[in-house]
């Protein structure tokens, strides 16, 4: 009898187990045909034309006045009410269908000074000269030709199927992001005011390490506090062979750089973010000269305003008790500078957006991604009172996510010399993310 129950449950595993082989894994429902997206093909040979112009001539931050130009003349193409030199060079077109809810769709317009190494045929050779008056190569190289290339796609696409949604359009080309200080500067000047204020805010960057074809999205804080610290430290130079007659500031700053580590890891709470590093250290001209001064400069990153204010006080703190400690013949001065504030992403907003993404363009290819400690000011159009959320469409090619995971070549990142989107699908999935979005948050007829 015990013989015979062993064998039936074996039996009933076995039939059960057949049955779900035969039923095979459940697959994930095919995304839903959008008619407006179905207008891609058509459009895409123009927009690549336009990517490879924008990429062959980038401009540096506060220096887009060409790239401006090109963003306003398409969009008055369009139908677009455009304004020009909105925060110095940002560009705002409103395109208006009915009532319904406003939404602001954001690109970034800038590049950076990186000389271009990727041996594309279309790779950037533009120099020119920056703001300190030194000679530079500029690229594209953190993807904003493919922000644009999309941000032109999507305006091309929505204006041409008015009958399919209702609301306002408020499409922003915002300067000077890598310099953290464009969005504020537009909003300085009236971008909430003088146009209408959004309901919603949405924009995409794409990402050196996931998929092109695949989007990603951080509900809650998703890229971080961007403070830039610089600390002069001063002390009474002499002879090296003589260091008892001075005071050495190159010891006091070895003393402070070890000191900082610790706002880190005896300071913040372990279970907030923050990073503080010295990315550069200068002092002294030769073997034997103790000098008088040494400087340090410092990126410091959190999400928490409060976590924000600790680790800059902080690092005033212990800089200036390292050179009372030594004796040092003035405090250092400490000044911050180039703040951008950290990017919050709504989670509502961002759950509502990723479920529409995730029926346009296939489950499959939309997942939560992890925040990062990266900046965008971005986050600026949040924090002056709009739900706003941010998201990460991919550019790598598969096969090279693929072979670096094998040991091969790992990927170049975003601001490398080296970075190049997979051009074709990332500037696809670019338009179609940013048209269901707003076709998403925008009234229906």
């Amino acid at each position: 009898m015990k013989f015979r129950i062993l064998m039936t449950a074996g039996l009933a595993g076995v039939l059960i187990t057949a049955r779900l082989g035969a039923a095979g894994p459940a697959t994930a429902p095919s995304p839903e045909p959008s008619p407006v997206l179905a207008r891609l093909d058509a459009i895409y040979p123009d927009l690549e034309k336009l990517y490879l112009d924008l990429h062959q001539s980038p401009e540096l931050s506060f220096h887009e006045e060409k790239t401006a130009a090109k963003m306003a003349e398409r969009l008055r193409a369009l139908g677009f009410e455009v304004a020009t030199g909105v925060g110095k060079t940002g560009v705002v077109g409103v395109l208006r269908n009915g009532r319904g809810p406003t939404v602001l769709l954001r690109t970034d317009l800038d590049a950076l000074p990186v000389e271009e190494k990727t041996g594309l045929p279309y790779a950037s050779k533009v120099t020119t000269t920056d703001d300190a008056g030194d000679t530079v190569h500029v690229m594209h190289a953190c993807g904003h030709d493919v922000h644009m290339t999309s941000w032109i796609g999507a305006a091309t696409l929505l204006s041409r199927a008015k009958d399919r949604w209702r609301g306002t359009l408020v499409m922003v080309g915002q300067p000077a992001e890598e310099k953290g200080g464009g969005a504020r500067r537009m909003l300085d000047d009236g971008l909430y005011t003088r146009f209408p204020k959004p309901d919603f805010a949405f924009a995409i960057h794409d990402s050196a390490q996931v998929s092109s074809g695949k989007v990603e999205y951080v509900p809650g804080y998703a890229l971080a506090n961007v403070d830039s610290v610089d600390i002069t430290i001063y002390g009474r130079g002499g002879h090296g062979a003589y260091p008892h007659t001075t005071i050495d500031p190159i010891v006091i700053a070895a003393r402070t750089v070890v000191a900082l580590q610790t706002i880190v890891g005896r300071e913040n709470n372990p279970l907030d973010p923050a990073v503080v590093t010295v990315g550069s250290i200068h002092g002294g001209t030769k073997h034997n000269i103790i000098p008088d001064e040494v400087k340090l400069q410092l990126t410091v990153r959190s999400y928490k305003d409060d976590v924000r204010k600790h680790l800059l006080e902080a690092i005033a703190r212990v800089a200036k008790a390292e050179a009372a400690a030594a004796g040092a013949t003035r405090p250092p001065d400490v000044k911050v500078s180039d703040g951008t504030a950290a990017t919050y992403n709504d989670p509502a907003l961002t759950k509502r957006v990723a479920d529409a993404l995730s029926r346009g363009l296939g489950a499959a290819n939309v997942s939560e991604g992890q925040p990062v400690m990266g900046g965008e000011d971005f986050s600026e159009f949040s924090r002056a009172g709009v739900p706003a959320t941010i998201l990460w469409v991919g550019a790598v090619e598969p096969k090279k996510i693929a072979a670096a995971k094998s040991g091969g070549p790992p990927l170049p990142s975003l601001h490398s010399s080296e970075f190049a989107p997979d051009r074709e699908p990332t500037i696809r999935t670019g338009v179609k993310t940013v048209t269901l979005a707003a076709l998403e948050l925008l009234g229906k007829p």
